[in-house]
């Protein structure tokens, strides 16, 4: 992972309500191991980080100068410290503005993975500990924390700069129920929703589930081509890559590469072609299966409480909706 640029600067605001202090560092930091392990374990708490969103810019503007401010230093019109001077000194005033947050190390990132180039900016904070030094003393120790990662956002600047149509080129933690303490840090970066992971995600399972009802597949096979699919979903979600369907069609049915693509096509999904798996919809994504005396069942877990009905007193399920094929199986049976 080459690192073309790294910085920290320092905001220094108390949740007392005492004004915000910049320090503000005067020139980026210097190749170390230390800052490719920072960004190698920051990256992985964020991939691992639920409850993300993606989006793009907002039109640049005085209230969204982010944008603007990063085209002048891409086209070579300022250096890398003089516009993270300009954006951090931006998140100071927007920080001011907010009694709900507080200070701490703002990291910005430029580097490259694979063929595509990155630039990650976080908010860190320090926890307290102990250490034992080299005189076998315990002394107190600081360490930052990504654990506690709650502000950051992930720009995919080749995606941005190469593919105007696309509304998913950043990524940035959401605050959790709703909460605000996290819009200024999303109104600093400019950037606005312009895809659902969740909703994106759930669809693709729909479409998934209507392709191996369609099928009419064995159930090992059905639950084969399941475990692959969650498998995919999720590696690509730790790797912080987007799930592509035509890639996604490939692993599903080797020697029909194309089937589950082409059936998300037909059907009229309205699915991107690549969609950011939500983890917490996928964890909730699998299948229920039960076999005993001439009864097979199978189906979904998201199918639970919606066309499926469990009354554990009775045990009984209902079923909403009866397939297509066993509805005829059973017309022509009377």
């Amino acid at each position: 992972m080459p690192i073309r640029h790294c910085i920290v600067h320092l905001i220094d605001k108390k949740p007392d309500g005492s004004p915000a202090v910049l320090h503000a560092r005067d020139k980026e930091l210097g190749e170390s191991q230390a800052i490719e392990h920072l960004l190698a374990d920051l990256n992985e708490s964020y991939n691992a980080k639920q409850g993300k969103a993606w989006g793009l810019f907002h039109g640049e503007s005085g209230a969204y100068p982010f944008s603007g401010w990063l085209k002048a230093y891409l086209e070579d019109e300022q250096d890398f410290t003089a516009f993270t001077v300009e954006a951090v000194q931006h998140l100071q005033k927007l920080m001011e503005e907010s009694n709900l947050s507080v200070g701490g190390h703002v990291l910005f990132a430029h580097y490259q993975q694979g063929m595509t180039d990155y630039l990650a900016i976080a908010l860190l904070h320090h926890s307290e500990g102990v250490a034992v030094n080299a005189e076998l003393d315990v002394t107190p120790s600081r360490h930052l924390d990504l654990s506690q990662l709650h502000l950051a956002a992930r720009i995919n600047l080749s995606e941005w700069r190469n593919n105007l149509q696309s509304k998913q080129y950043i990524s940035f933690i959401k605050g959790k129920n709703g909460k605000k303490v996290s819009d200024y840090f999303r109104d600093f970066i400019g950037c606005q929703e312009g895809i659902d992971g969740p909703g994106e995600t759930r669809t693709l399972l729909k479409a998934f589930s209507d392709y191996v009802e369609s099928e009419d597949l064995p159930e090992e096979a059905a639950r084969e081509k399941t475990n692959t699919l969650v498998a995919y979903a999720t590696t690509q979600s730790k790797l912080g890559e987007p799930v592509t369907l035509e890639e996604l069609s490939e692993l599903i049915d080797e020697d029909r590469p194309r089937a589950f693509y082409e059936h998300i096509r037909n059907k009229d999904y309205g699915l991107s072609p690549e969609i950011p798996a939500d983890k917490r919809t996928l964890n909730q994504f699998r299948r229920f299966t039960g076999r005993a005396e001439g009864l097979s069942i199978s189906f979904e877990a998201h199918l639970l409480g919606s066309k499926i009905e469990y009354d554990e007193e009775a045990g009984t399920l209902t079923i909403k909706g009866v397939p297509t094929q066993l509805a005829d199986q059973l017309k022509r049976r009377k």
